[in-house]
């Protein structure tokens, strides 16, 4: 049987990384508000061990998931963190994005485009790619900028091609065709339906 809200929160701090980690992907999945103070308690305490990054990450998207502002400032901070795993950051930009209000979005996702950190990057476009966020002129264009000069094969391509479905303008659709006609067959894709204007599914880890 799944763990209810208040067996979730009461596991996140059982003594075995993995029952942490299992209460908090359950936590992300239930996405409820009232579980974020918990969560926050719990990252807080988890970041001082590397080797638990699997559950840091988990921690972090139900942060994200859950709606918890609070969280923002830890977050960007530990953005500018160094993690050995870099997963972890792919969950950071993506929870920032989702914390960060409407009028914010942009701004939030130029600092993770400009970080220097490219899974921060990826969790940022991840993040919007899967809320289907409706993004300004000015704000493809920059990531348009950032990701036309990457190689055909860089990764950092796919999310953005996936969020594209709901881009206009003739920039978009250049970048868009050519990563229909790139190397990496999961980028090709995700343009290909972006160029139609359809959204796909996608569960990420």
């Amino acid at each position: 049987m799944a763990l209810t809200l208040d067996e979730s929160v009461a596991q996140l701090g059982h003594r075995l990384s993995p029952k942490r980690r299992s209460a908090a992907s359950r936590l992300r999945r239930l996405a409820d508000p009232a579980a974020g103070p918990a969560l926050l308690e719990a990252l807080q305490r988890e970041v001082r061990d590397a080797r638990t990054w699997e559950t840091q990450y988990q921690i972090v998207m139900a942060l994200g998931m859950c709606g918890h502002r609070p969280a923002l400032g830890l977050l960007r901070d530990l953005a500018q963190h160094p993690f050995k795993a870099t997963m972890v950051y792919v969950a950071l930009g993506d929870a920032i994005i989702r914390l960060s209000a409407p009028e914010e979005t942009a701004d939030a996702l130029r600092w993770c485009l400009d970080s220097g950190t490219p899974m921060l990057a990826d969790g940022a476009l991840r993040s919007v790619a899967m809320q289907r966020l409706p993004l300004g002129a000015a704000t493809i264009d920059h990531i348009v900028d950032v990701l036309a000069p990457l190689d055909p094969y860089d990764g950092l391509r796919f999310w953005a091609a996936a969020a594209a479905a709901g881009w206009t303008g003739p920039r978009v659709q250049g970048f868009l065709q050519e990563c229909a006609a790139g190397p990496r067959a999961d980028v090709a894709e995700a343009a290909i339906s972006s160029l139609q204007g359809k959204y796909q599914t996608y569960s990420p880890l």
